[in-house]
């Protein structure tokens, strides 16, 4: 087994934005760096910082001691661990594979034993903190793997990390992670709840925000996203369809442990709607405008009606996010979606 001492050889696949700034600190840090990714302009900071470019995953992996993954969904994940130019393919053995994106808990487990089948060592290692803390260096990490397990690479870990939590098996970094979603989801929809309840009910949101923030009210996501919310600031520090993911994987895993996320449901429902108006590639924190008239969301870029067409659509093709969940639009809250924008959106 390869020692920290040994590891000096790092390749990334994925420089988006939550690639490329770990990408960053990796360097900074004095590992050798090849980066590879879909589109490779994302990558030319990196390369002009000395990073050296692969075409393929299995490229960047050849000559890796450590391989990191930041893609976007569990079929990226396949794709580049498992596809013909993929990362378990070419990856040396006795190296290891490790895995940020949030990804299926069930491919997190299938991918570790298939790399333990080629002697090489694979977990998963999402993390959480968004754009700020991947620049910051400051993001917390979830690994399905032991203390002792991770010791190996910890260092390139902490180049990017201040706090690593180990779940101790194949998979259940992911579960950790979908557990800090479903967290995040229900404070995000109270959020958005609590600003259009002030608005609409004439008091300065601004004031409401700052007087929630100081009490039992408060989250992250209300003092981190709100702000932005009330300037329409609509950027991605995370994209909506990727957390529109996150949550249908954590309630497929609901489904399998036969239990009931309802605040999870409720924001899948939410997000999945937010989506379909066109806001996939908004912030998370563009949920709330959803709670906006037609308006001020077609300023914003948003598509009522597509989101209409997307409900009509759906009632012909249940549009699921696991086999056939269908909590995320089982419950129709009316068939205009009236519960997320104003009820009166469509009139």
């Amino acid at each position: 087994m390869a020692n920290a001492r040994d590891i000096s050889r790092v390749a990334l696949v994925g420089t988006g934005i939550m690639g490329a700034p770990i990408a960053g600190h990796i360097l900074d840090a004095g590992y050798e760096l090849v980066v590879s990714t879909r589109t490779r302009s994302k990558a030319e900071g990196l390369v002009e910082r000395g990073a050296r470019w692969a075409e393929t995953p299995a490229e960047a992996a050849r000559e890796a001691d450590v391989v990191l993954t930041m893609v976007g969904y569990p079929s990226d994940v396949e794709d580049v661990y498992l596809g013909a130019d993929g990362i378990l393919a070419a990856a040396p053995k006795g190296s290891w594979l490790i895995d940020l994106t949030t990804s299926s808990p069930e491919l997190a487990r299938e991918l570790a034993e298939a790399a333990a089948a080629e002697d090489i060592h694979a977990f998963d290692c999402p993390v959480t903190g968004g754009e700020a803390g991947a620049i910051a260096g400051t993001l917390t990490l979830m690994a399905g793997a032991t203390e002792e397990g991770i010791a190996p690479v910890r260092g390139v870990l902490e180049c990017f990390s201040n706090a690593i939590f180990c779940f101790g098996g194949a998979g259940k970094g992911q579960l950790a992670k979908l557990c800090n979603q479903v967290s995040l989801a229900s404070c995000m929809v109270g959020m958005a709840d609590a600003l259009s309840l002030a608005e609409q009910g004439g008091l300065d949101p601004a004031q409401v925000l700052e007087m929630v923030s100081g009490g039992m009210g408060s989250s992250r996501a209300l003092t981190d996203l709100g702000p932005k919310a009330l300037a329409g600031n609509w950027d991605p520090g995370f994209l909506c369809e990727h957390f529109r993911k996150d949550l249908g994987l954590a309630l497929v895993q609901a489904e399998d442990l036969e239990i009931v996320l309802p605040g999870a449901e409720t924001a899948y429902t939410l997000y999945d709607a937010l989506c379909a108006a066109g806001g996939a590639r908004m912030g998370t924190q563009a949920l709330a405008l959803l709670y906006q008239d037609e308006g001020t969301g077609a300023a914003a870029g948003l598509d009522f009606d597509a989101l209409v067409q997307a409900e009509e659509h759906e009632h012909h093709h249940h549009h699921h996010h696991g086999d056939d969940h269908e909590c995320c639009h089982g419950h129709h809250h009316g068939d205009d979606h009236e519960c997320c924008h104003g009820h009166h959106q469509h009139d």
